[in-house]
């Protein structure tokens, strides 16, 4: 881990802007209770790279099970077209 800053939770009481500017400066922040490592404070920016990591990542995962679903059972599929092209026919079915 490159940029690494270590400091104890304290200083996020006591020395909050220094955490700030020190934040903008390194990747993220190792913070410690009592010598052992607790949490780690990163930026908004990384924090939202993040999120769309996790979530981009569970798409990824979401798409591997369903294409292992579909390798596993006889299933078709039906295109959306044919699916809204027999419901607009039900429709027009019922209001004749």
């Amino acid at each position: 881990m490159s940029n690494t800053i270590v400091r104890p939770s304290r200083d996020l009481r006591n020395s909050y802007a220094d955490i700030v500017r020190s934040l903008k400066q390194n990747n993220h922040i190792i913070i410690t209770n009592k010598g052992v490592g607790e949490s780690v404070l990163i930026g908004i920016d990384e924090y939202g790279e993040y999120e769309e990591f996790l979530h981009r990542r569970f798409i990824y995962n979401e798409l591997q099970k369903s294409k292992a679903l579909l390798n596993s059972k006889d299933i078709s599929l039906t295109d959306a077209e044919d699916v809204f092209a027999g419901l607009r026919k039900k429709r027009e079915e019922r209001h004749q």
